[in-house]
């Protein structure tokens, strides 16, 4: 009896830690959302205060000036056009890597590996230079293929580990039955790996819907800007609107936070089974 006890009060403590840390997570949303609802003048004074009156223009004036829709439409774009592209290669590579394992695969393995650690600032000048000389600057697609270089050796890691844990008998099983390897790949495999494909957009979703700095290299065109760039407008070298950039944060996440609320259930499915077998 004391031990069920001690059992469910050290689950109720555990509990109320976790609530309390979840809140703590929250915090800055709630900063957010109350300040972007506030003049500029009663944002100065109390940052932290619920808002008198709730300023919904902002929002509305946000809207204006960053040109919303097409900002959104850019930042969706090259959003899905990464992920389709970065699932579909990551995923062949991996799995050619991992059914043939010759020592040039194994080699070309682990410069995707490495590549995972070079940061982007060691980069970025000879990027701007390469770019430009093969005409990629100012264009979606140019920033869409620096995407796919800089995200491809994290899926192909993932992918690869996932891959180890398919049974090879199905695909030689499939092979059998007459399908050629694209068959076996997109119809026996591909279904097999849709937890790993939903784990890689999320979390390229994440990182190339928030991205600022690659973007503002790339992309000088404001009719080509994305969400971030939109919203930096907001800051100049004297003047920082508040109350309007804070309402453009707000529309400016809040559909990958759907996004993500949505498909989080996926993530630690995908990643503990790519993690199965290394």
């Amino acid at each position: 009896m004391e031990t069920s006890k001690n059992y469910r009060f050290t689950t109720l403590l555990t509990e109320i830690i976790m609530i309390l840390i979840a809140l703590l997570f929250l915090v800055p949303f709630y900063f957010l959302f109350v300040n972007s609802v506030k003049s500029f003048g009663d944002l100065l004074t109390n940052a932290a205060a619920w808002p008198k009156v709730f300023e919904w223009g902002n929002y509305q004036r946000a809207w204006e000036i960053t040109k919303f829709p097409k900002v959104l439409f850019n930042s969706l774009f090259v959003t899905i056009v990464s992920n389709l592209l970065l699932v579909l290669f990551s995923s062949m590579t991996a799995y050619r890597m991992v059914r043939h394992n010759s020592r040039f695969n194994r080699v070309l393995f682990t410069l995707f590996v490495a590549a995972m650690v070079i940061p982007f600032q060691s980069i970025m000048i000879p990027l701007v230079k390469v770019t430009s000389t093969v005409g990629l600057m100012n264009s979606h697609y140019g920033l869409i293929i620096c995407y796919l270089g800089f995200g491809i050796p994290i899926s192909v890691f993932l992918f690869h580990g996932f891959v180890k844990s398919v049974p090879i008998e199905i695909e030689e099983a499939a092979r059998v039955d007459g399908s050629n390897a694209y068959g076996v790949f997109f119809r026996i495999v591909y279904p097999l790996m849709r937890p790993m494909y939903v784990t890689i957009i999320i979390l390229n979703t994440l990182w190339i819907w928030n991205d600022y700095l690659l973007p503002s290299i790339l992309l000088q065109n404001s009719s080509l800007h994305t969400i971030p760039i939109a919203t930096y407008a907001f800051f100049g070298q004297y003047t920082k609107q508040w109350d309007l950039a804070l309402p453009a944060l707000v529309l400016g996440i809040t559909p990958v936070i759907i996004f993500f609320l949505l498909m989080q259930k996926y993530i630690i499915q995908g990643i503990t089974a790519g993690s199965v077998k290394g």
